[in-house]
């Protein structure tokens, strides 16, 4: 039987059905809302939670160099397979310790989290800002997505509000640039999304 990680459950029994969904969705129209905040220049930027690597693919298009980080197997066994731009690093590791990454010691102009917040619990939401935060350069961008609505059957979320997650950015010296909701691109009227983008100060983290 294999060990999940915890809020990965039920992403690797259906990891085909997940390619074919995720990657169904350009990047462009996923990320309409916060594209004008995307650096234009060549930049680094580490995608937490990558799944099939169509966002990872498509920062490496805009010429990123990219830090794919994705805990299920099946997924990134995929997006491998998908996504084969020299410019992508994949790594399997996991929220919200992160310990591969940090090894890695390098720092992100930006930190993605799409469709990953709301898998932790409080207790490891409270930790993964504490890793993640750290990550930034001075003026570095946090983009973060927490989907609301019937949870799918098999799936660990948990509701998770815009206020809670800009407090606890904010208590690790982020700043809110950014917080907006739409309805879902895929899952029906009763689905519908946060977007949230936080700013590193300047002088903070080189």
């Amino acid at each position: 039987m294999t060990i999940r990680v915890s809020g990965t459950e039920g992403y690797g029994e259906t990891a085909d059905e997940r390619v074919e969904q995720y990657e169904s969705l350009a990047f462009a129209d996923v990320h309409r809302d916060m594209l004008h905040l995307f650096p234009t220049q060549p930049s680094r930027v580490i995608d937490i939670g990558a799944g099939t690597g169509r966002d990872a693919a498509g920062f490496a298009e805009f010429g990123h160099r990219v830090t794919a980080v994705e805990p299920t197997p099946e997924l990134l066994a995929h997006a491998r397979r998908l996504h084969r731009e020299p410019s992508i690093t994949w790594i399997e590791d996991s929220l919200p310790e992160l310990d591969r990454v940090h090894a890695l010691g390098e720092r992100y102009d930006v930190v993605m989290l799409t469709a990953v917040w709301m898998h932790l619990d409080r207790a490891q939401r409270e930790r993964a800002m504490a890793r993640v935060a750290p990550l930034l350069r001075s003026s570095g961008l946090m983009a973060l997505s927490l989907r609301h609505g019937p949870v799918p059957r098999g799936r660990r979320m948990f509701e998770v509000t815009s206020t809670e997650t800009r407090a606890l950015a904010e208590r690790h010296g982020l700043v809110t640039i950014h917080d907006t909701e739409r309805p879902a691109l895929l899952g029906g009227p009763s689905v519908w999304w946060s977007r949230l983008a936080f700013r590193a100060p300047d002088g903070i983290r080189s």
